[in-house]
């Protein structure tokens, strides 16, 4: 994974969250996220993954988000925005860098022109 790619995903990802979560009031907070990871865990979940992958999900990735959302209580709210976007634009790059669909199509950073329809 090269690095310049990554932090230009990075940029342009930060930049996508942020217009999708304005203000401090739109990034989940610890409680949400906690209930995400309890809903992983529960027997239903389990046997969909059972049922998909072939093996429990350890939900591992839930977790570290709780961990994380109670890491940045010292912080100030903006801060905490900050932060989290930050942290979720990092794992969206990840896998976009990584192996994915735009190793065939590239990102777009504009709306397509409109298409003229023919009778």
């Amino acid at each position: 994974m090269s690095t310049r790619n990554f932090e230009v995903a990075v940029q342009q990802e930060r930049a996508r969250l942020e217009k999708l979560h304005p203000t401090v009031d739109d990034i989940p907070g610890c409680m949400t996220l906690l209930d995400t990871f309890l809903r992983c865990t529960v027997p239903g979940s389990q046997v969909r993954s059972l049922y998909r992958f072939g093996e429990m999900n350890q939900c591992m990735e839930k977790w570290e988000d709780v961990k994380f959302c109670l890491s940045l209580k010292q912080l100030s709210l903006d801060e905490r925005r900050s932060a989290w976007l930050l942290r979720r634009a990092e794992w969206w790059a990840t896998r976009r860098v990584g192996r994915s669909s735009e190793d065939i199509w590239d990102i777009r950073t504009e709306p397509p022109p409109p298409r003229e329809y023919r009778s």
